[in-house]
């Protein structure tokens, strides 16, 4: 038939309309991290996405983390990462190091991408404007005992107005995890997961979405066609007791129920490395990934 690729192309953008409009002027939170950010395609085609949503008129903020590149920076340093629970401990030089590959180089290396690709985006942090602030925390061991992580801190206050002001402005915000200790000054190293929820909750983001190296939630985790496509609270409270959810999967998906009930519209965990994963997500009926709502009735996607 001819011209049927050109309309196939025009059915794609009749779908994607209603939920363009559906979303215009709705924040949507994208964390970033894990493999995703080692791969320069993947990134390449995750900020193209972002850039459409920002074209279309959505507010998008990206939250990113870094640990693989910190923890190569370490090694270069000479020394040596330590995990307390699956949390980095974090020492002052540690934590030198955290700031310094968060801050000064994979967010800047963010933004220079998307202002490259058309769009027009900012780094928030304490080199420019610090958003995050927390206070430190402990973890409890297996004996009760609180285990101390060093300068590991948890977001307890978001600071929104630069945010929105920037979103308002056609502005992409970037934000590492790093937040500011207001207890004692200096920084905090912070989880990018729990980072990106509070965020979300701060400015009570319609979507909140986690980039990973997996498809979503799958029933078998060795089989990606097993993936779980929308769940709710309880059903991720089961999978959990069942650790079928188990691992570091555990705090992202703690994280998801959180924001859920602080306001948070939705919560989507997707693959980052499968190409224009954001788009199909968002503007599709079917989605990619798993979507959590806080709904007692299911739905569609939206």
């Amino acid at each position: 038939m001819k011209h049927e690729e050109e309309i196939r192309k025009a059915e794609v953008l009749i779908e994607a309309l209603s939920y363009i409009r559906k979303f215009r002027g709705k924040f949507v939170v994208i964390k970033l991290g894990g493999s995703v950010m080692e791969n320069p395609e993947s990134i390449r085609d995750l900020l193209i996405d972002v850039v459409f949503m920002q074209s279309v008129g959505m507010c998008p903020v990206v939250v990113h983390g870094g640990g693989k590149a910190i923890t190569k920076a370490m090694a270069d340093a000479g020394i040596e990462a330590r995990f307390v629970l699956g949390r980095r401990y974090t020492d002052d030089a540690t934590l030198d190091i955290v700031a310094r590959v968060l801050a000064e180089d994979i967010n800047r290396d963010l933004v220079d991408h998307i202002n490259k690709f058309g769009g027009q985006a900012q780094g928030l942090h304490h080199l420019t404007h610090p958003c995050l602030k927390g206070h430190r925390i402990k973890l409890t061991g297996e004996n009760g005992e609180l285990l101390d992580l060093g300068r590991v801190g948890e977001v307890h206050f978001v600071d929104v107005n630069p945010i929105e002001t920037l979103c308002h402005a056609g502005v992409v915000p970037v934000l590492p995890s790093v937040a500011i200790d207001e207890a004692e000054g200096g920084l905090l190293n912070v989880n990018a997961d729990t980072a990106a929820a509070a965020v979300a909750v701060a400015v009570k983001a319609e979507k909140l979405i986690f980039l990973t190296d997996t498809p979503g939630i799958l029933q078998d985790r060795n089989d990606p066609e097993s993936l779980l496509t929308s769940l709710f609270p309880d059903d991720c409270r089961d999978l959990i007791r069942r650790s079928i959810i188990d691992k570091g999967m555990i705090p992202k998906v703690e994280a998801c129920l959180e924001s859920l009930e602080k306001g948070v519209g939705k919560i989507h965990i997707i693959d980052g490395r499968l190409r224009h994963s954001l788009l199909i997500e968002i503007f599709t009926q079917t989605g990619i990934g798993t979507e959590i709502g806080p709904n007692p009735e299911r739905v569609p996607k939206t």
